[in-house]
């Protein structure tokens, strides 16, 4: 990748792959809605709202391959989900495929599949159960994603990233933590290996209590250096901490499930 474009830049995740990618590629170019209040002199950065393609074309223009972290990254109205992930996810690909991108990786999360029971392993090829409105964007990006290999030769990762930070921060989070340096490891994949056509990978560490079997990623190279066992300890006191959720506690996604959850109720 002679250039790359990562969306996101000022959210949580991109401020960190700021720090980290550019060892990796020298040449980046950085987009949010809003400009980092940390902007370093020299960064590429242009502004851009998701939401207009135009906007997106132009940030597309020159570049070989995009990470795209960009869009609403929480829970939120069906308008905001609409405009930031849905339309933003959209105007990404086909501006992507306008300017002759080679490859996508694709931000996707654990929300797209969050309504699995945490006593059930699954890999990537099981029906999406989607936990939220944030959670049907992600899965929607992966469709659209697969459109765009299969129809356009775009090559595209999508990553189900867990819970992305330098620990674990709770019991859950054993189970589904990835380490900054694990996510640009498996971002290295998705721009690099040459097997790529459309895949989906976890975006988690090395983690003995994992509900997902990550084998696919695994199959590309993928060797995790994060170990969540590590932090058992912390995490298991911040559990301690935190009130019962009869719904969360037993399904993958946590609180985003629980959330406006009212299945109970109808069923009677």
């Amino acid at each position: 990748m002679s250039k790359i474009l990562v969306t996101g830049a000022a959210g949580g995740i991109g401020m960190r792959m700021r720090q980290l990618l550019p060892a990796i590629y020298p040449d980046i170019r950085w987009s949010d809605i809003r400009e980092p209040a940390d902007l370093r002199p020299g960064e590429d950065f242009m502004q851009a709202d998701l939401a207009r393609l135009d906007e997106v074309e132009a940030i597309c223009k020159g570049v070989d391959g995009i990470v795209h972290l960009g869009g609403f990254s929480v829970e939120g109205s069906w308008e905001t989900i609409l405009s930031a992930n849905i339309i933003g996810c959209r105007n990404m690909y086909e501006a992507a495929y306008r300017a002759g991108v080679k490859r996508v990786v694709f931000a996707s999360s654990n929300h797209a599949v969050g309504f699995y029971p945490r006593s059930q392993t699954i890999g990537v090829d099981v029906t999406v159960r989607p936990d939220s409105r944030y959670g049907v964007s992600k899965v929607f990006g992966e469709a659209m994603g697969a459109l765009y290999a299969d129809k356009h030769g775009l090559r595209v990762t999508c990553l189900r990233i867990g819970n992305f930070g330098d620990v674990p921060l709770d019991v859950r989070r054993l189970s589904i933590w990835l380490k900054p340096e694990d996510l640009v490891q498996l971002i290295r994949i998705g721009l690099e290996h040459p097997d790529i056509h459309f895949e989906i990978f976890y975006g988690a560490s090395d983690n003995a209590a994992t509900w997902w079997d990550n084998s696919n990623a695994y199959k590309f190279g993928y060797k995790p250096a994060g170990r969540a066992e590590d932090f058992r300890a912390q995490a298991e006191a911040a559990q301690a901490k935190l009130a019962p959720d009869p719904v969360g506690d037993k399904l993958q996604g946590g609180t985003y499930p629980s959330d406006e959850y009212d299945a109970d109720k109808r069923a009677r």
